[in-house]
């Protein structure tokens, strides 16, 4: 069991956002990972802590936190869209250079996933990146509300049930979807491992052949065979932080080193 520090750190916005940083038990870690979840999770999410500490007993140090107005972070949902939660990533990154050591590893669940292949190319330490049941682009999250589109087209915002929880979604999160420009997957240049579920029901399988299709080599894809999207079971979550330590040591610098 690695140990687990509460951290605080300003977000994108300025406001304060709340982290858990888990390192392993003696020793340096092997290098660091920043791990953004998934669309109105958090860092408290089963599959983010049950991959953090497992990842943390395997000698990785892990950063995952509450996006703005999420979980205990400080902030406004309402406010927030992907570009947000992009320089959110950003700015976990520059508290890592500071008090840890900068990512080396990007890991993204879901939405989390879109956002840190859309903020890699500004986090230059990282070299290598990893999506779980992740979509190829960050409009896809609008099926999950897709019956709302419209009103809140006309009336500026709407709140929607998202994971039987409420949610104000306003115009402007739909706005800053359109704006964003594709291109950045295939100008990664870094290692790229995609996992997803065949039977992922909330994001198809064929969004990761599209990051598949997208990315320049060296990239893998690995299946999770019959997992749910949020990663409920333990064995899923294990299963993906050993592939995952073992499948980046190839491109993580020698033990002792530092970026």
């Amino acid at each position: 069991m690695g140990r687990r520090h509460k951290v605080t750190f300003p977000g994108g916005s300025g406001a304060q956002l709340a982290g858990i940083l888990e390192v392993p038990a003696k020793g340096p870690p092997r290098t660091t990972v920043l791990f953004a979840h998934c669309f109105t999770c958090g860092k408290d999410v089963l599959a983010a802590s049950r991959m953090a500490r497992r990842l943390s007993e395997l000698g990785y140090a892990v950063l995952r936190f509450d996006f703005t107005g999420l979980g205990d972070s400080e902030g406004d949902f309402a406010d927030t869209n992907f570009s947000s939660n992009v320089a959110d990533l950003l700015a976990a990154a520059e508290f890592l250079r500071r008090e840890q050591r900068p990512p080396e590893l990007l890991l993204g669940h879901s939405l989390g996933g879109a956002a840190v292949l859309a903020a890699a190319g500004a986090i230059p330490e990282a070299r290598a990146i990893a999506t779980i049941a992740a979509p190829a682009d960050a409009e896809h999250v609008t099926r999950q509300f897709a019956d709302s589109v419209d009103t809140i087209l006309r009336e500026g915002q709407a709140e929607v049930q998202l994971g039987g929880r409420p949610f104000v979604i306003r115009k402007q999160f739909l706005d800053d979807l359109q704006r964003r420009k594709s291109g950045h997957i295939r100008n990664l240049d870094r290692p790229l491992l995609i996992y997803h579920s065949p039977l992922d029901n909330m994001v198809s399988v064929g969004e990761a052949a599209e990051i598949y299709n997208r990315a320049m080599h060296p990239k893998s894809f690995i299946s999770l065979d019959d997992a749910d999207h949020l990663l409920t079971r333990q064995k899923d979550a294990d299963y993906i932080a050993d592939t995952l330590a073992a499948w980046a040591g190839r491109y993580l610098p020698p033990r002792g080193t530092t970026t």
